[in-house]
């Protein structure tokens, strides 16, 4: 009898170590406000396309096979400004991504190749970040130290595969753990 193991999964770009590293000093930056946050370890830094959630390990060869079915091109990014998910009810701190719509267009093709697979599709807009931390508890200073960082740019990297990423929560942050790649 087959016993069935669950994975958390999310499918992902990749950004360059300079762009994790300059990253890195958003987040000194922001250690200087009032607001709770809990950082993303900066060699952890990504784009993720798709999370998929819990999910049976048994799927995975299929969403790998849909995910090497998928046509593309390499494209060049801009990690930009460091800002919140929303101005309201912040809960994320992200750099926004520049990608010329590529990354729209490649959300829309991973959509469509994990579908028949069960994935439903998101209903929301494709917006390309690179989650840098998470909010806690909001304190005014965090508007103040995101507008020391808004004219800033964290450099640019070519985007040339995506991967298959299976993410272990611990206590200590999340570990991750590449279960296929995609390139181009």
């Amino acid at each position: 009898m087959n016993s069935t193991v669950m994975v958390r999964a999310f499918v992902a770009l990749e950004l360059s170590g300079e762009i994790q590293e300059q990253l890195k000093a958003a987040q000194d930056n922001l250690r200087g406000c009032h607001t709770r946050l809990t950082f993303v370890d900066p060699a952890l830094i990504h784009i993720t396309v798709k999370f998929l959630g819990e999910i049976d390990d048994r799927i995975i060869p299929k969403i790998s096979a849909a995910l090497q079915s998928i046509r593309f091109e390499a494209f060049p990014v801009t990690a930009g400004r460091v800002t919140v998910n929303s101005p309201r009810n912040p809960r994320t701190v992200w750099s926004v991504i520049d990608d010329h719509g590529k990354g729209r267009q490649l959300f829309s093709r991973v959509e469509d190749a994990l579908a028949p697979l069960g994935f439903a599709k998101e209903t929301r807009p494709f917006t390309p970040h690179a989650t840098v931390a998470r909010v806690r508890t909001e304190d005014p200073s965090l508007r103040t130290c995101l507008d020391l960082l808004k004219d800033r740019t964290y450099g640019m990297c070519t985007i040339s595969g995506l991967k298959l990423k299976k993410s272990t929560l611990t206590s200590k942050g999340p570990i991750y753990e590449d279960l296929t790649e995609v390139t181009w």
